[in-house]
């Protein structure tokens, strides 16, 4: 999926081959398992044949696989947990017979006995690897803290559309607040027209969905992209991203950016508060050269890193004055984004006197592309677009607020600017 901002709906096309093909790295292996990562969350593909389908691959290409795929650890497997085993077992192709004969208190691991070349040798595993590689990240999986059963912590947000005035000054508040290169957009609002609804402007403030089941985390081979386990969020761990843009093209909402040159904020001038999380990870603020970035949700607010008083708060939310977006807890119900939904929906109460079948509210909601299956932890309030919604221009230009639309461009502008040399 390309991050172009030229449609709401993106698909793996030319483009994405092209930028693809500009890291050097195997093009055709992230268009493939970009395709397969949306199909394993729309449960059209297992997660353990999506990692045996890419696993040599992916150890030819980078020497590691350290994909966040929803497969145990062969270090914590209990051999009697038969539906455990069973899984490894088809994972590695029959390794879990292996496992089953290495004791608990066995000086030498599961892991060990996955990586020896002579185990794999004997039960016909040539070229193994690292395969005991399997959960990446922090071993969230696609889950997250709070996943479905409402417990832990899990952010998100309800955005109003019916709000919405298509101001950017929630744009301007996240390039402001993480250091953004210009052209980085990590929010991004789309003005557009669509059918049915006559002349009238519609606004979408599009974000990372920060997806429970997404399909970014499952193909990053280093495991840079990860689902944070304590809150769901998910974020990229700048010290191991290669910039490889498998992620970009995997994402169905084109919320990923490649950090094209020098960032414009040098690290000098960005504090470790803003950098670091508290599990000491750099995933916060703008990403390095080379890396990718994107939305957040302003992680260090999260961590406490601003002060208590920021926590479940983000940039975009403090400025946005039409009250459209709200952060917070998606498992509390007191939480902003539950109870704004919440009271809007008591604010429009369907009179059902004489039709008792009808809902009892007259609002619209929705996520985007849920039909995919990434689960997206960010719900709006007012009408989908349809397929056939056309993106406009919208009553604030972005070069009235001091942003624009593409990063490389930026860059590419800069060295005609300076003689035509590579930015």
């Amino acid at each position: 999926m390309s991050t172009d901002d030229e449609s709401m709906y993106t698909t793996v096309d030319e483009e994405d081959r092209r930028l693809l093909e500009e890291t050097g790295f195997d093009a055709d292996l992230g268009a493939e398992m970009a395709r397969d990562a949306q199909r394993v969350a729309a449960d059209e593909l297992s997660e353990v044949e999506f990692y045996r389908r890419y696993h040599d691959r992916i150890l030819e290409e980078f020497d590691v696989d350290d994909r966040e795929v929803d497969i145990p650890d062969p270090d914590e497997v209990d051999e009697e947990d038969v539906s455990a085993v069973e899984r490894v077992e088809e994972a590695f192709g029959g390794v879990g017979e292996a496992l089953r004969s290495v004791g608990g208190d066995d000086a030498e691991s599961r892991r060990s006995v996955m990586k020896k070349g002579a185990a794999a040798a004997a039960l016909g595993l040539g070229g193994l690897g690292t395969a005991g590689a399997t959960t990446g990240g922090d071993g969230a999986g696609g889950a997250g803290a709070g996943g479905d059963d409402g417990e832990g912590t899990r952010w998100g947000m309800t955005i109003n559309l019916n709000n919405c005035d298509g101001c950017l000054a929630c744009m301007v508040a996240c390039n402001q607040e993480h250091k953004l290169s210009r052209g980085a957009n990590w929010m991004y609002v789309f003005s557009f027209e669509d059918e049915g609804q006559g002349d009238e402007t519609n606004f979408l403030p599009r974000t990372c969905q920060h997806c429970t089941d997404s399909p970014c985390t499952k193909v990053c081979p280093v495991g840079a992209r990860h689902t944070r386990e304590e809150d769901g969020l998910v974020l990229t761990d700048y010290d191991i991203c290669i910039g490889c843009r498998y992620c970009e093209v995997s994402c169905p909402y084109g919320v990923n950016y490649f950090q094209w040159g020098e960032p414009d904020v040098p690290e000098s001038e960005v504090d470790d508060d803003h950098q670091i999380d508290d599990r000491g990870r750099w995933v916060g603020a703008r990403p390095p050269e080379g890396v990718m970035g994107k939305c957040t949700f302003c992680v260090d607010r999260q961590d406490g890193q601003m002060g208590e008083e920021k926590v479940g708060t983000t940039a975009c939310e403090e400025a946005c004055t039409m009250n459209a977006i709200h952060f917070g807890d998606l498992n509390d119900p007191e939480s902003d984004p539950n109870r704004h939904l919440r009271e809007y929906r008591d604010g429009r109460e369907n009179d059902t006197s004489d039709y008792p079948n009808r809902k009892g509210h007259t609002v619209s909601t929705f996520k985007l592309m849920e039909e995919r299956g990434t689960e997206p932890n960010v719900r709006f309030v007012g009408n989908e677009p349809s397929p056939h919604a056309e993106q406009v221009e919208g009553p604030v230009a972005y070069e009235d607020v001091g942003l624009v639309d593409d990063r490389k461009e930026v860059l590419d502008q800069g060295a005609a600017a300076n003689g035509g040399e590579e930015a």
